[in-house]
């Protein structure tokens, strides 16, 4: 059974102006998040001091304590999908990397952003 709730740790790349994360559990290096999703993490991470270095980003298909946001499903595109959220209204395309932590594209992912300690 795979796991209910996931941790990846994000950070910011000066070279390439992109937030990315690395999990060799599932074959990832580098992983830049792109096209709307840049905005919602820097949303996300607002009130994290020094935020750029790292931070521990948890998420679920199910909600869990604490979390911060819900992303809610609005389609397919290109291979991989867009989640959108309605406060702050944004969009956003998670690449088909997605599948490396779910089986098909959750209705909802619920997510929390908090400082690497």
């Amino acid at each position: 059974m795979p796991n209910q709730i996931m941790i990846i740790a994000p950070y910011w790349v000066d070279d390439l102006a992109a937030w990315v994360f690395d999990d060799s559990k599932v074959g990832l290096v580098q992983e830049p998040f792109v096209s709307g999703v840049p905005e919602m993490i820097d949303w996300l991470v607002k009130d994290i001091p020094n935020v750029r270095s790292g931070f521990r980003l948890t998420f679920s298909a199910a909600p869990f304590p604490g979390f911060q946001k819900k992303l809610e499903w609005r389609r397919e595109e290109m291979g991989g999908n867009i989640y959108a959220t309605e406060d702050p209204p944004m969009e956003g395309w998670l690449c088909p990397a997605l599948f490396r932590y779910f089986d098909a594209a959750p209705p909802e992912i619920y997510v929390k952003a908090e400082e690497k300690k």
